[in-house]
């Protein structure tokens, strides 16, 4: 078993144990992936690059639980709607590489509709 498919029966296995699954709609797992990102970004909130590099490293732990919060969410919402995430990831990086050629977006943060 790869190792997201035993992470994604982790998470089914918790959330079922807890009888969750009736909470966890498209919608509810959506608003949860946003709140999780939220709290994510409230540790990187009025700082300068120097402070954030910092502050990562003093708080390291408690940036990683925001990230994997995120995950878990993605992961599960994904897997409600059978997703392959794995695969929804891939084909999306290849429209990318489409979208943005190294060639003309290097080094740039342009949208790929301006490059």
């Amino acid at each position: 078993m790869s190792d997201i498919k035993y992470m994604i029966e982790k998470i089914k296995k918790f959330r079922d144990e807890r009888d969750w699954m009736q909470f966890h709609d498209p919608k509810n797992m959506a608003v949860s992936i946003i709140i999780e990102a939220s709290e994510l970004l409230e540790h990187f909130q009025w700082k300068t690059k120097e402070e954030v590099e910092k502050y990562i490293i003093e708080n390291k732990n408690e940036v990683q639980e925001e990230i994997a919060d995120i995950a878990l969410y993605l992961f599960e919402l994904a897997d409600n709607l059978g997703i392959n995430l794995i695969d929804a990831m891939d084909k999306k990086l290849t429209k990318n590489i489409m979208k943005y050629p190294a060639e003309k977006a290097r080094g740039k943060h342009t949208k790929y509709d301006k490059l």
